[in-house]
């Protein structure tokens, strides 16, 4: 496995390659810098008692998002579950509170940052929940007795209502190395509150470099390996913390004139990954269809054929497109619902094995991810746990012609708007109107040899002179002037620029 870092410029990068094909992708740019895992010093600045909910001006450009169930007051208090249920977010804060809260999830399309007042604090081997109530190990440590070990100990380590989990490399510490560890988050979380204490209006407290916890994740998670980057400074660090942690993996710079993305080959598979249409090796192909909450994947047979008969054809389709899927679902970062309309299979055995091939897929994917299962209908259901934008939305922006829509109205639509809105002018005080518009909506609305426009011009009391705009990305027409132009003699034969 190598990772390639390009890190040089504003825009941040790194990619898995296995061999020479992107396994993950991550992405960060400065208008888009994920804000994920910050703390900040929030105002409540509304009340939504009828979703529990509440509007927390963080300083940033749009309010973030705070349910009832994320506030420390609500973990807290004691008694039967159904009286915690019942109590109103207006009985645990109010507008105008200071509140120390976390980002869970960026802002994406009109909706703002999502916030939770449990804050974490992550540590090497160790996180830190001031409010959490909680012990937790990571599900990796397979020895289950190791895993009720630490359960244990973190039961004696915490306070009443302090949390903690254990991660996947506490494993093989020491039980006073974690000790030590817990009492350093303790006092950076006490470092916080006296900054935030302090200030008057909210804003950050804070800042991950998410960049580099993502990178140094990856890192850990493999184990093994090459890390190839063009920064020196970056290197350095990187390799400051391998040795460190006595991980086995080779760090190199890169000293190319030309891109480190571009000389390995990944430009043109991140470009891959912004095509709504995927093609496969055999042929068939992907079309996604990205939403703000739901992702539709469509698969198709396209060129292939198969070798033997229909049934083998479409299974064998619909196995290279679930490996596909769940790799293109990794590299584009897709979140939310998403639902994989397969080639329709009539033999149970042969959905479970499509089923399963994708929930294997799915296991090199980090970010939390459950598969439902098939509808009536056909169609994989699975959700994924979405903290930041997609790809698409990272790099891309709405088309300014459709709008994000994919689609345009038509220059006939046009043409008949046109006619509908000059019928509005029938027998007014004006002899002539100019059009501004393009060739095919005035081609459509003049007809052959200005059929319709001669008929038109009697039925109104109007000539009709256009002016072509040959440069629109799109059909559309303005009505420029209406004018008194008998003496001037229009004619649907002087409209030569049609």
């Amino acid at each position: 496995m190598k990772i390639i870092v390009n890190s040089l410029t504003r825009e941040k990068r790194f990619a898995l390659l296995n061999g020479q094909t992107i396994e993950k992708f991550f992405i960060e740019q400065p208008k888009s810098h994920s804000i994920v895992g910050n703390l900040y010093l929030g105002v409540v600045s509304k009340i939504l008692p009828g979703m529990n909910a509440a509007f927390v001006d963080i300083g940033e450009e749009k309010s973030g998002y705070l349910h009832r169930d994320k506030l420390p007051a609500f973990v807290k208090s004691d008694g039967p579950k159904e009286v915690r249920n019942s109590r109103s977010i207006s009985s645990l804060v109010h507008q105008g509170e200071k509140i120390l809260v976390q980002v869970e999830k960026d802002a994406t399309g009109t909706k703002g940052p999502r916030l939770t007042g449990i804050i974490e604090l992550k540590g090497e081997h160790i996180i830190y929940l001031p409010n959490g109530r909680y012990v937790a190990v990571s599900k990796k440590i397979a020895d289950e007795r190791n895993r009720e070990r630490w359960r244990r100990f973190g039961k004696l380590l915490k306070t009443e209502y302090e949390g903690l989990i254990f991660r996947t490399s506490s494993e093989n510490q020491s039980e006073a190395a974690l000790a030590s560890e817990l009492e350093e988050l303790r006092n950076m979380y006490k470092e916080l509150e006296r900054t935030a204490s302090s200030r008057k209006n909210p804003g950050l407290l804070f800042e991950k470099d998410l960049f580099y916890e993502q990178l140094i994740s990856e890192i850990k998670t493999y184990g093994r390996g090459e890390v190839i980057v063009d920064d020196i400074r970056l290197k350095n660090k990187i390799e400051r913390y391998v040795k460190a942690e006595k991980i086995n993996m080779n760090v190199t710079l890169y000293k190319g004139k030309e891109n480190i993305f571009s000389a390995w080959e990944i430009e043109h598979q991140i470009e891959k990954a912004l095509k709504r249409i995927v093609w496969l090796e055999n042929g068939a192909y992907l079309i996604f269809d990205e939403a703000e909450a739901l992702t539709v994947i469509d698969v198709n047979t396209g060129k292939y054929s198969g070798k033997n008969d229909l049934h083998d054809t479409v299974v064998s389709v619909n196995l290279a497109a679930a490996e596909e899927a769940a790799r293109q679902i990794r590299i584009r970062d897709i979140g939310g619902i998403i639902l994989i309309d397969f080639i329709d299979m009539q033999k149970e055995e042969d959905r479970e094995r499509v089923l399963q091939k994708i929930q294997s897929e799915l296991t090199k994917d980090d970010r939390r991810t459950k598969v439902i299962g098939f509808t009536p209908l056909g169609i994989l259901q699975l959700t994924r746990k979405k903290t930041k934008v997609a790809i698409s939305e990272a790099l891309t922006v709405k088309c300014a012609v459709c709008e994000g829509t994919g689609r345009v109205l038509s220059p006939e639509t046009i043409a008949f708007r046109l006619e509908r809105e000059l019928w509005e002018y029938r027998h007014s005080d004006y002899d002539g109107v100019l059009i501004e518009t393009t060739r095919e909506v005035a081609n459509i609305f003049t007809g052959e040899n200005y059929i319709h426009q001669i008929r038109l011009e009697e039925l109104l009391g109007l000539k009709i002179k256009f002016e072509i705009k040959d440069d629109s990305p799109k059909p559309f027409y303005h009505i420029r002037r209406f004018e008194r132009l008998t003496h001037r003699g229009l004619s649907p034969s002087n409209n030569d620029n049609i």
